[in-house]
């Protein structure tokens, strides 16, 4: 069988500057339905933590799944298996809505990069590829709807401006930055060393989108199971918060295709 030269290519933009688009994963004539019942979840049950003009529910899996079934479409899950490895699993899910107005925000890496969070890898870290995360365009991500703003490269760099030890500041843009923009039905795949922002929404729409996150069998997640020993001890130890990420209700869990439930069985309920 001939070599899939897509994915080839994607692989090394993965490799050198940290991030590709994956076209087309939710087919145009699908993705209204799925933006619309993600909004709509969104909205009725929207974090009360969440800040201004920001539309945010962590542990979206358990409040809709009209995603679910693409999470396994083949040209996405390829790469993603083919990056981290078969085994691989989804650690977050979670819908972000910008709204009209919101304003840009700090360049940050995500977990277990971010240095704010307990369970965060220590900078200086190893260059090694541990965690993706993947932002799915539900709307067209454009420069003026507040498209994610990326540093290529930057996945390289062993530390990130979430910590004070780091020569940059979160709220400089960084010369080389850009918008990561694309089609509604696109995923935006990076590193999660990644420097990346929220960009200001400055268009007269809502820019709906999720972050789903992905990690290799091997990675430690443990810290981000509400009550667990490890996620206090890791709180206690260094003095900061974690992120927190609800089990999986096992009725939601039973309901998801055969093919989507491997990705998560780890982290269902009981």
């Amino acid at each position: 069988m001939p070599p899939d030269k897509t994915l080839e290519e994607q692989l090394l933009r993965l490799k050198l500057d940290g991030w590709c688009v994956v076209k087309n994963v939710v087919p145009a004539d699908e993705v209204t339905a799925v933006r619309e019942s993600v909004a709509a979840a969104t909205l009725r049950h929207q974090r009360s933590d969440a800040p201004a003009n920001i539309g945010h529910r962590t542990g979206l899996i358990n409040y809709d799944q009209s995603f679910a079934p693409y999470l396994v479409t083949s040209h996405f899950i390829s790469l993603i298996r083919a990056a981290l490895g078969q085994n691989v699993r989804v650690s977050f899910t979670s819908a972000m809505i910008n709204y009209p107005g919101n304003a840009r925000g700090g360049l940050h890496s995500d977990w277990p990069f971010n240095q704010r969070n307990a369970g965060h890898i220590p900078a200086p870290y190893p260059d090694i590829v541990a965690h993706f995360t993947t932002l799915w365009m539900l709307s067209p991500f454009s420069a003026k709807n507040g498209a994610t703003v990326i540093v290529p490269g930057s996945h390289r760099m062993e530390t990130n401006p979430s910590t004070e030890s780091c020569s940059h500041d979160e709220n400089t843009p960084y010369p080389t930055e850009i918008q990561a923009t694309g089609e509604a039905g696109s995923v935006l795949v990076m590193d999660s060393r990644m420097w990346h922002a929220a960009g200001a929404n400055r268009s007269d729409s809502a820019r709906v989108a999720m972050a789903i996150r992905f990690a290799p069998w091997w990675l430690n997640l443990n810290g981000l199971r509400p009550g667990s020993s490890e996620r206090a001890r890791q709180m206690q130890a260094t003095g900061l918060k974690e992120n927190e990420v609800e089990a999986v209700k096992p009725e939601v869990f039973a309901g998801l295709p055969a093919d989507v439930q491997p990705l998560f069985e780890h982290w269902v309920e009981g």
